[in-house]
């Protein structure tokens, strides 16, 4: 896909450090895109930037932190004025059964999954606001249509953030800005913490899981859509992937 409609349009992809982020950030920049890449991070989204070029600015950033979000988009407004694309790719995923698990661990994922998906949200949609065909997506997962047993915290935050993005749907649709969810199943990347990295290799190997760039695909076709268009959601997962 080159289309032209998309060059020049400026995109924030959190989470870019790795993985989903950084598949989508060098998709989009392949596009004539201006791409913001933010994370924890630093030296990872400087090097994603200096070897994409002048299309690409870093900007280190903890989504939970309210202030830093608020540092992040105020760079943004200052260097290009407005987003058309926010990628909320940013998360934390802990497993251990609920009775096992720790409260330091539920903030941790509550704080990254929701709060700074709401966060994000919340500074980029003044500016949005005008510009045609603008999007926020995020990245949720399967886990939050389908409960998982060792995973509760993680897919009650996904759970949630489906119920925030249908109901902000509503809200701006009135104002031309789409909003739509990216939902994956199994997918190769650092993700996992708590799971040892061979149980993720040897379970990710039996599915033939997807690649970060099937998922930077499927947000490139949502948001190249013609501005008219909403894909609401898109749930793409390996074809091994039976459960969940």
């Amino acid at each position: 896909m080159n289309d032209q409609r998309l060059q020049g349009r400026v995109a924030v992809i959190t989470g870019a450090s790795s993985g989903i982020g950084e598949a989508t950030a060098r998709l989009l920049a392949a596009q004539g895109m201006q791409v913001v890449v933010a994370a924890r991070r630093s030296d990872r989204i400087e090097a994603l930037a200096a070897e994409l070029g002048d299309n690409a600015l870093a900007v280190t950033a903890d989504v939970a932190d309210i202030e830093q979000v608020t540092g992040l988009f105020d760079r943004v407004r200052e260097r290009f004025g407005g987003v058309d694309l926010l990628f909320n790719n940013a998360g934390v995923g802990i497993s251990d059964t609920f009775a096992e698990s720790a409260p330091a661990d539920w903030k941790a994922q509550i704080d990254s999954n929701l709060m700074g998906v709401l966060h994000c949200t919340h500074a980029a949609i003044p500016l949005m606001q005008g510009r045609e065909g603008a999007m926020i997506s995020t990245v949720s997962s399967v886990g939050g249509r389908h409960g998982v047993a060792g995973w509760a915290v993680y897919c009650a935050t996904k759970f949630a953030v489906n119920g925030f993005h249908e109901a902000l749907r509503k809200e701006l649709g009135e104002q031309g800005i789409r909003v739509s969810l990216i939902q994956p199943g199994a997918v190769w990347t650092e993700w996992g913490d708590k799971v040892s990295e061979d149980a993720m290799r040897s379970y990710r190997e039996s599915l033939d899981a997807l690649h970060s760039e099937d998922v930077a695909q499927a947000l490139l076709y949502s948001f190249a859509q013609p501005a008219r268009v909403l894909v609401n959601e898109i749930v793409v997962r390996p074809v091994r992937q039976l459960l969940p």
